[in-house]
């Protein structure tokens, strides 16, 4: 049968719901769902250039890709192609047609740069490389069973430093955004990234269907944000850990911790059974966290990066 690449439609249930089917097979620690994959393309900044794509065989969503121009970026022209395949349809082109099709999108919109993050076999490196990829940063994956074993006692709060949750940020959460453009600005990347646009954040990050106010700690001080980790939900049993981060001026003082272990607790009383993390590969004080935290790596995953000609 022919495959050929397309945008996704919202509109047709049966192509988020394949889009999310796709993603759960191969890219199981990561949540998605019908709402957040219609959320991302009913709300992403229109300078992202975003694209949806589904590579299609015989009616059925066998492949996906990803497609943005990091407009946020501090060095112009780089963009992302992350592809997915169906792990029982490779072989038969559909992620080197999704790849082409993302790399023609970017480059028509002036990026110059693809970065594309890969897992890490060598069926998936390969593919890369033959494409003229080269590896650069790498991460992992970690997933804590809930169902099992004890998590470990919550650390005292330091003196003078209260817990929240992002609910109760609901009627302005600009210091959270002051707090999360801040962290996210630090995190390692090839791609650095400022942020300063409040209105999109509060249409992409606070308003997407899957983050849970409730579970999302916050670490206040001297009256402000200074630590947080965001949780996502798919309103069934299983969470994963967005982002998690610390303001510069209170650092090293136990703070993330004290918010992921607070937020992992409280994911388990509300009944999650499947935690999931992603931690930068270099980030040896996180990865500490998590590994006391209980959770292990399951994946790996490289960002690949070349240039546009």
């Amino acid at each position: 049968m022919t495959v050929f690449v397309r945008d996704l439609r919202p509109g047709v249930p049966s192509d988020p719901e394949g889009f999310v089917r796709v993603r759960r097979l191969a890219l199981p620690y990561v949540l998605f769902t019908p709402e957040s994959v219609r959320h991302v393309i009913a709300r992403i900044h229109p300078d992202a250039h975003y694209r949806a794509l589904v590579a299609e065989e015989d009616g059925e969503v066998i492949g996906t890709a990803q497609v943005s121009v990091a407009h946020e970026s501090t060095e112009p022209g780089q963009g992302y192609v992350n592809v997915y395949v169906h792990p029982g349809r490779t072989g038969r082109g559909a992620g080197r047609l999704l790849l082409e099709t993302g790399e023609a999108h970017l480059a028509s919109v002036g990026a110059t740069r693809s970065h594309s993050w890969v897992l890490d076999t060598p069926g998936n490196r390969a593919f890369a490389e033959r494409r003229g990829y080269a590896p650069g940063h790498t991460a992992h994956f970690l997933r804590r069973d809930l169902t099992t074993g004890d998590l470990p006692a919550l650390p005292a709060t330091p003196p003078g430093v209260e817990l929240r949750t992002a609910a109760d940020f609901a009627d302005d959460p600009r210091p959270v955004f002051a707090l999360d453009a801040e962290t996210a600005s630090d995190e390692p990347s090839a791609v650095t990234m400022s942020y300063s646009d409040y209105e999109a954040w509060l249409e992409e990050t606070w308003e997407h269907p899957l983050l849970d106010r409730e579970l999302t700690v916050v670490c206040v001080a001297d009256g402000r944000p200074v630590a947080f980790t965001a949780a996502r939900t798919d309103g069934a049993t299983r969470y994963v850990t967005a982002m998690t981060g610390t303001a510069r001026s209170h650092r090293g003082r136990g703070l993330a911790k004290l918010a992921k272990a607070h937020s992992l607790h409280r994911a388990r009383a509300a009944g999650v059974t499947e935690a999931f993390t992603g931690n930068d590969a270099t980030n040896g004080p996180m990865l500490a966290v998590n590994k006391w935290l209980g959770y292990e790596t399951c994946a790996t995953e490289v960002q690949y990066v070349r240039e546009l000609g």
